[in-house]
C-alpha cells in the first residue's frame, strides 16, 4: 500500500563523519581511498537545528558507490520543456535540515545507492509498524534493482539523489544537470513515479551555484537533521544502540533521519535496518508521528 505524503495515524553510501554536532575526523572512503576536506558554505538554514552548514565527506562509501571515475559531462541531459517546474519562493536557496514549521513530526529518509541488502527488512519493519518515510534513489541503483525500486514507489514516494552520487560541485552545470534529468527520467521510466521535488545532494556536497541549479529545475533540497552513522558499519565503530540513541538525542519537531537501504561492503552490518524497529518505538513514546518530505512541499 502506497502512502505518498500522508501523515501516519499512528504516532510514530560513502563514510562520512558529518552531522548534527559531529566533530570527529573524515574517515577515508573504503572505496576511494580519498577523505574530503569539510568545506563551509554560505547557505541560509531555515529554523534552528542541530546541524551547521558544513559540506560532508563522502557519505557513501558503506552504502553507495564510489563514483569519483564516473564522468557525466558527455551525457545529453533532455531539456526541462515547458512544464512548471517552479518551487515554493519559500524554499527556494535551502538545504533544509528539518522541515520548516513541522510539530511534533518526523521524515524518515532512506538513501539507495549500493546495494539493496536492507530492503526488504526495512520496508517489513515500516509494514509491520505502519510507518511512512522517503526514499532517495540514484539513477544507477534503480537501473541496477528496477524491481526494488518497483517495490518501494509502488509504497512510498521515490525521491532524486542524481545519476551516478557524483559531487556536483565539481561538475560543469551542463553535467550537472544531467545528473538530476537524467535521474528523473530513469526512476519516472521504471516506477512511474516522478521524484519532483525532492532531491538530496550526493555526499550532502553543495554550493549556492548547484542549489540554483536544481531548484530551477523543479526541486527542494532536502538534507538532513542527523545521520545515522550506521553506514559506517560494526567495522567502523558502530552499533544498532549507537544508531538508536544518535535519532533520539537528535529528535525535535521536524526532524529528518538519514538512513541507508544497503549492507555494509565489508562487514555486511545493516545497522540502520537492525535498530528501525527501536527508533520507531522511541519516536512514538515521545509523543512524535511520521511524515513524509510531502509535509513540506507536496508531490508532482
Amino acid at each position: 500500500m502506497r502512502r505518498s505524503g500522508a501523515i501516519s495515524v499512528v504516532l510514530a553510501l560513502g563514510l562520512a563523519l558529518v552531522t548534527a554536532g559531529c566533530g570527529a575526523a573524515p574517515t577515508a572512503d573504503p572505496v576511494t581511498g580519498a577523505t574530503p576536506a569539510a568545506v563551509t558554505t554560505a547557505v541560509p538554514t531555515p529554523g534552528t537545528t542541530r546541524s551547521t552548514l558544513t559540506r560532508p565527506p563522502a557519505e557513501t562509501s558503506a552504502a553507495e558507490p564510489s563514483t569519483a571515475e564516473t564522468s557525466t559531462a558527455e551525457t545529453s541531459a533532455p531539456e526541462p520543456g515547458a512544464e512548471d517546474r517552479s518551487i515554493p519562493a519559500d524554499l527556494v536557496g535551502l538545504d533544509l535540515e528539518v522541515m520548516p514549521g513541522a510539530d511534533r513530526v518526523v521524515a524518515l529518509t532512506f538513501d539507495a545507492g549500493a546495494n539493496d541488502a536492507a530492503v526488504t527488512s526495512i520496508l517489513q519493519t515500516l509494514d509491520d509498524k505502519d510507518v511512512t518515510a522517503t526514499f532517495f534513489l540514484t539513477g544507477r541503483w534503480v537501473e541496477v534493482y528496477p524491481d526494488r525500486a518497483r517495490e518501494i514507489a509502488a509504497r512510498y514516494p521515490v525521491a532524486n539523489h542524481s545519476v551516478t552520487h557524483a559531487d556536483l560541485t565539481t561538475l560543469s552545470d551542463e553535467a550537472a544537470r544531467a545528473e538530476v534529468l537524467d535521474a528523473e527520467a530513469t526512476t519516472l521510466d521504471v516506477t512511474g513515479q516522478d521524484p519532483r521535488p525532492w532531491w538530496r545532494f550526493p555526499l550532502g556536497a553543495r554550493d549556492d551555484r548547484t542549489i540554483a541549479l536544481v531548484n530551477d529545475l523543479g526541486y527542494v533540497s532536502f538534507r538532513w537533521t542527523v545521520d545515522t552513522l550506521g553506514w559506517q558499519g560494526t567495522s567502523g565503530g558502530r552499533s544498532a544502540d549507537e544508531v538508536h540513541d544518535r535519532v533520539l538525542d537528535g529528535l525535535q519537531p521536524g526532524e529528518i533521519v538519514l538512513l541507508h537501504v544497503g549492507s555494509h561492503p565489508t562487514d555486511g552490518s545493516m545497522l540502520d535496518a537492525e535498530a528501525l524497529p527501536g527508533i520507531i518505538d522511541a519516536i512514538r513514546a515521545e509523543g512524535y508521528a511520521f511524515v513524509t518530505l510531502d509535509a513540506v512541499v507536496p508531490h508532482r
